[in-house]
C-alpha cells in the first residue's frame, strides 16, 4: 500500500516538474525567437535609413525627380558570405533596376515596411523590408532589403536542442528527487499508521478482557440461582464496568486531544492550591500503602500570586493525579529492605531558557522506589505501554491500562508545557514545566 502511494507521489512530482519545465522552455523559445526577429528587423530598418540618406536625387525637366543609380549604388563584387544583406531597387512601375543578388529573385514587389518573411523554393527563407522612396509625394521607386532567415533558424535549432537536452536531464533528476522526497514524506504516514495499528490492537486487547470477564460473570449469575453468588457476581460486574468506563473515557480524551477538539475551560488558576487539593485527594491511597507524601514550594514570592498559570483546572488536576498515582505504583522499595517509601512533590519558579523570555513553573514528582530501566524511558509516555508487572506495586497492577502517562503528556502539551522523566538505579523523577501567567 505504501509502496503504491510512494510511486504515485513520485509520478506526480515528475509530471508536475515536466509540465513546469515545458512551460518554461516554451516561454524561453518564443522570447528568444522574437528577440532574434526584432534584431534582424532593426538591422534591416537601419540599412534602409542609411541607403535613403546616401541616395543622390536629381531633378527632371520640367517636373519630377530621379535617382542617379550609378552614383548612388556602386557596383559590388559578388561575395559568398551567408549573412550578407542584399539590396534591390525598383522603379515606380515595379521593374527591377538594380540588385546585389547574382540572380534576380522571382518575387512580386509588395510593400513591407515592418518586415516580412518570404520563402524561396522549399527551404530558403528571407526576411525582407520594402520601403517606398519619394520626394514631395513624388515616388522615385522602391527599395527592398533582404536578410537570410537562417540567422533566426540556426540559433533557434541550437536552442531547441539545448532545451530538449536540459529538460530531459532535469526531468530525470526530478524523478529521482521525487522518489526520494516521496519516501521521506511517506515515513511519517507509515509511522502514524503503525502507531494506529498498535493503538487499535492494544485498545482491542484492553477492551476484550473486561468484556470477557463481564460475560463470564453474567453467565455464572444466570447458571447459579444462589442469591449470595449472584450478588458477588454483580459486584464483580460493577467493578469491571467501572474499569471499562474509565478506559473508554481515557481513549475518548486522547482521541479528542489528537484531533484538537478537546473542550477545555482555560482560566487563571493557582497551581499551588491545585497541588494541595490533589495531594489531599491522594493521601488516603498513600496511607493505605504506607507512603509518605510531601509538598515543597521553593523560592520566595516576588508578587502576591506568583504561582498562577493559564489552564483548565480539571485537566491539570488529572495530570498531577496521574503522576502521583504512577509514583504510588512504583514506590515500593523492592530490594532495599524496610527503607521508608516516600513521594515528594516540589514546585519552583524558574526563568525560562531559550529564545523567549519569561518564567516557568516547574513541578517535580519524585519517588524513591525501584525506578524505571533506561531501556524503557523512551517509551514511557506511549499509549498502553506498561513495564514488567513484577516491577509494579502488586496493589496497582490489576487496574492500570497504560494510558495515565500518555494522558499526562497530552495535557502538558495542550497547556504549552512539557513533561520529562529521569530515573537511575533507584527512584524516578517526573518534571512538568508550565509557562507562568503574567
Amino acid at each position: 500500500m505504501f509502496q503504491t502511494t510512494r510511486n504515485r507521489l513520485a509520478l506526480w512530482y515528475t509530471a508536475i516538474t515536466a509540465v513546469l519545465l515545458l512551460v518554461f522552455a516554451t516561454g524561453v523559445y518564443f522570447y528568444v525567437r522574437y528577440t532574434l526577429i526584432e534584431r534582424i528587423d532593426d538591422t534591416l530598418k537601419h540599412v534602409v535609413e542609411v541607403v535613403e540618406r546616401s541616395l543622390i536625387i536629381e531633378p527632371d525637366d520640367p517636373v519630377g525627380y530621379h535617382i542617379n543609380l550609378e552614383a548612388s549604388f556602386r557596383q559590388q563584387s559578388p561575395t559568398v558570405e551567408d549573412d550578407r544583406i542584399d539590396l534591390e531597387f525598383f522603379n515606380p512601375a515595379g521593374e527591377l533596376l538594380w540588385s546585389t543578388f547574382s540572380e534576380p529573385l522571382i518575387l512580386p514587389l509588395e510593400l513591407h515596411p515592418r518586415g516580412e518573411t518570404v520563402r524561396l523554393g522549399n527551404d530558403y527563407l528571407l526576411r525582407q523590408i520594402t520601403d517606398r522612396l519619394e520626394v514631395d509625394r513624388y515616388v522615385l521607386g522602391y527599395l527592398r532589403v533582404s536578410h537570410p532567415w537562417f540567422e533566426v533558424t540556426r540559433p533557434i535549432r541550437k536552442l531547441v536542442l539545448d532545451l530538449s537536452l536540459g529538460i530531459a536531464i532535469m526531468i530525470t533528476c526530478g524523478a529521482v528527487i521525487g522518489w526520494l522526497l516521496s519516501g521521506i514524506a511517506i515515513e511519517p504516514v507509515k509511522e502514524s499508521y503503525q502507531q494506529l495499528r498498535q493503538f487499535t490492537a492494544d485498545a482491542s486487547h484492553e477492551l476484550r478482557n473486561p468484556i470477557a470477564m463481564i460475560q463470564t460473570n453474567v453467565q455464572m449469575a444466570i447458571a447459579y440461582p444462589d442469591p449470595d453468588q449472584r450478588q458477588q457476581n454483580l459486584k464483580v460486574i460493577e467493578r469491571l464496568t467501572q474499569r471499562l468506563g474509565r478506559l473508554v473515557n481515557d481513549l475518548l480524551f486522547l482521541a479528542r486531544s489528537d484531533s484538537g477538539v478537546l473542550q477545555a475551560e482555560f482560566e487563571l488558576i493557582p497551581l499551588d492550591a491545585l497541588l494541595l487539593e490533589v495531594i489531599e485527594e491522594q493521601r488516603a491511597s498513600c496511607r493505605q500503602e504506607k507512603i509518605e507524601l510531601q509538598l515543597n514550594i521553593l523560592g520566595e514570592a516576588a508578587t502576591e500570586e506568583p504561582y498562577k498559570i493559564f489552564g483548565d483546572w480539571d485537566q491539570m488536576a488529572r495530570l498531577f493525579t496521574n503522576l502521583i498515582g504512577n509514583a504510588i505504583a512504583y514506590a515500593f522499595p523492592g530490594d532495599w529492605g524496610d527503607k521508608p517509601r516516600q513521594i515528594t512533590v516540589t514546585m519552583a519558579l524558574k526563568e525560562k531558557t531559550g529564545r523567549t523570555a519569561g518564567e516557568i513553573l516547574q513541578v517535580t514528582v519524585k519517588d524513591n522506589g525501584i525506578g524505571i530501566p533506561a531501556d524503557n524511558l523512551p517509551n514511557i509516555f506511549d499509549r498502553f505501554y506498561r513495564l514488567d508487572p513484577a516491577r509494579t506495586n502488586p496493589g496497582e497492577s490489576s487496574t492500570g491500562s497504560g494510558l495515565g502517562l500518555a494522558i499526562a503528556a497530552a495535557i502538558a502539551k495542550n497547556h504549552k508545557g512539557k513533561i520529562t522523566v529521569a530515573s537511575k538505579d533507584q527512584g524516578t523523577i517526573f518534571s512538568v514545566s508550565l509557562p507562568r501567567a503574567t
